[in-house]
């Protein structure tokens, strides 16, 4: 399977090819409904309007609920939710936190507000727009971390040692032995 992002981003994919296919066929143009009739409207009202190839008699508010979601509106949504998925992504510097999300930020201690991009409630919304369920969500992949930089170890600082014959009497406690 894959996971949340992923997901989502299959269905922005699905939605933008249907949409692509439907604005084929109206170009520049946008879909309303007159009568029982779905036509498409040229934006520049260079023509007349084309009737499309679906129509819908007596369902008035299928008729206006199809218009309002023509090829370019839905285009236009495609967008807003590819810049959506753009911002929330894998956070690649939270090292503490690999399955971090970029679009949600830190805290004040510069800990990650959602320590998991399947929790994102930016994403999840976005999921929920493209009809989620439990189910389905139950069954996406946990976003895998990204690897860790290599850690070079630094050698250990070695300390001098003070020599002791140096200290004064007054200073000796009991049991006193000092370095020859």
């Amino acid at each position: 399977m894959t996971d949340l992002h992923g997901w989502i981003t299959q269905q922005v994919e699905q939605v933008e090819s249907v949409a692509r296919r439907a604005s084929d066929c109206a170009t520049g143009s946008r879909w309303e409904g007159i009568g029982s009739v779905l036509v498409t409207v040229p934006e520049d009202g260079t023509a007349g309007p084309d009737i499309a190839e679906a129509t819908f008699h007596s369902y008035d508010d299928a008729l206006a609920h199809a218009a309002l979601h023509d090829p370019a509106a839905v285009l236009r949504r495609c967008e807003a939710d590819r810049r959506i998925l753009a911002r929330h992504t894998l956070d690649p510097d939270q090292h503490a936190f690999p399955g971090a999300c970029q679009g949600c930020g830190t805290d004040d201690w510069g800990l990650p507000i959602v320590e998991d991009l399947t929790d994102c409630p930016e994403l999840l919304d976005l999921a929920h727009a493209h009809g989620i369920t439990d189910e389905i969500l139950a069954s996406l992949d946990r976003p895998e971390p990204p690897p860790r930089p290599p850690h070079t170890p630094r050698p250990a600082p070695v300390w001098p040692t003070t020599p002791m014959a140096d200290v004064p009497p007054a200073l000796r406690g009991p049991g006193w032995k000092a370095d020859a």
